[in-house]
């Protein structure tokens, strides 16, 4: 009985490989709108087809049973026909060739699915044991469900997606409104020589919110294939140097390592970013102020200097005040006096902008 257990518990982990974005981005771009799997997948469902669709890989034969050869280019008509009968339909790797048709698959039963249907039942644990997509199309509930590894992942319509979309658009637009007047106030806090770690804060909070909206955005234009090409456009506008800025103002405020500040913040569920007190834990406040005065990083970085010229002037000066406001050839035994001129002329032309 404990061997019986063993085998279960390994046969268990076996099949829970995680499946990394790059993989699972590969997989919705298969099955994009535009694409003929996708036109085949929609026109089985039009027409009220169940089906189980395979694609091949070097083991999938150990748990294919009968069924017949077709071994013809793969068309999206050609698809549709076959899915009126009631076997697996077997794809090849480049999903260019139809294989096999009116397949039964026999995969390993001991391997754990959430599934009730003896299709999509069928689906989960071949794609967990082979480690290749199965596609389930159910006629009754009018679904399409994808299976690769341990994921399962029902498909979307092109409208939903859509509708979906545009709502985190609106979301994203409205929270890059706010990163945008929180940073102009911070501009000009900076330059004059004042900190104010509550706006820096915003800022962290807003740059990540919008971070994780786009991340999802990104999922959806993937998703709509040549349908998200406009999508995919104004997400590129909205989110245009926000993660840069992000991290900068991470830099200059942080009272603990950069890195682990960075980590801690990308560890954050999108709710417990709406909740500040998470911020501020990353960055290392206990009560909220900040006593030191700011490196300078972000607005250097506004600057001609390279980053490791940056450093030496932080290094130097060891505040953003003593930065803007020494003379000129304050940096030249750092920077040479031809790139300190420099900087005191750039810094000047920021200030007086604010």
């Amino acid at each position: 009985m404990n061997d019986k257990k063993e085998v279960q518990k390994s046969l268990i982990q076996e099949h829970e490989e995680k499946v990394s974005e790059e993989e699972f981005f590969n997989v919705l771009k298969s099955v994009a709108p535009g694409t003929n799997l996708r036109t085949a997948l929609d026109g089985a469902l039009k027409v009220g087809h169940g089906a189980l669709i395979a694609v091949v890989n070097e083991n999938i034969l150990q748990v294919m049973d009968g069924g017949f050869r077709i071994n013809c280019r793969f068309t999206p008509q050609k698809l549709v026909e076959l899915t009126k009968m009631d076997g697996a339909i077997i794809l090849s790797k480049d999903l260019k060739k139809i294989n096999y048709s009116n397949v039964l698959l026999t995969p390993d039963s001991r391997i754990k699915t959430l599934e009730t249907g003896t299709r999509h039942k069928a689906a989960e644990i071949t794609a967990k044991q082979m480690n290749t997509l199965v596609i389930a199309i159910s006629e009754r509930k009018n679904q399409i469900t994808l299976y690769y590894k341990n994921l399962r992942y029902l498909l979307n319509s092109t409208e939903d997606i859509l509708r979906k979309a545009n709502e985190n658009i609106q979301l994203l637009e409205k929270q890059r409104e706010l990163f945008d007047r929180y940073l102009e106030r911070l501009n000009r806090a900076e330059v004059q020589t004042y900190h104010n770690v509550n706006l820096a804060v915003n800022l962290i909070q807003k740059g990540y919110l919008i971070q994780k909206i786009a991340e999802e955005l990104k999922k959806y234009t993937i998703e709509l294939g040549k349908e998200g090409t406009l999508l995919k456009i104004r997400l590129k506008e909205i989110k245009a140097g926000v993660e840069k800025e992000t991290s900068l103002i991470i830099k200059d405020y942080t009272n603990l390592d950069v890195k682990k500040s960075s980590a801690l913040l990308d560890s954050l569920s999108y709710d417990e970013l709406l909740d500040e007190s998470n911020i501020f834990s990353a960055l290392f406040y206990e009560n909220h102020s900040r006593t030191e005065p700011v490196k300078g990083w972000r607005l250097l970085a506004r600057t001609s200097l390279e980053e490791p010229e940056m450093y030496q002037v932080i290094k130097k000066a060891e505040s953003l005040p003593k930065i803007l406001n020494i003379n000129a050839e304050y940096f030249a035994d750092v920077i040479s006096q031809e790139k300190s001129l420099k900087l005191k002329d750039e810094l000047k032309k920021i200030k007086l902008g604010y």
